[in-house]
């Protein structure tokens, strides 16, 4: 009796689909209203100034303007500051 099928079975092929995450739009690029800035899994970055996140934490424009950049000490629950990393988009005044 044989261990493997006798027709040509592949035990591969079950790879997943890639899922495109990364930062989309740079420092210095325009956004528009509901552009996509960051995809990305967990909260790397945090939404700052005009921007939003989503529920699969993307973080979008909600205001147009230009990307920007920047990090902050953020405060912990035990008492210990993070340094994270926070995305802006910065309105030009008529």
């Amino acid at each position: 009796m044989s261990k493997t099928k006798a027709a040509g079975t592949s035990r591969l092929g079950r790879d997943s689909q890639p899922k495109y995450l990364g930062v989309k739009l740079y420092s210095g690029e325009k956004a528009k209203i509901g552009s996509i800035i960051i995809r990305q899994r967990g909260s790397k970055f945090i939404p700052g100034l005009n921007t939003r996140k989503g529920k699969d934490d993307t973080i979008y424009a909600v205001k147009e303007g230009i990307v920007s950049f920047s990090t902050k000490q953020k405060k912990r629950f035990d008492g210990s500051s993070k340094l994270v990393k926070v995305v802006n988009v910065n309105v030009k005044e008529k």
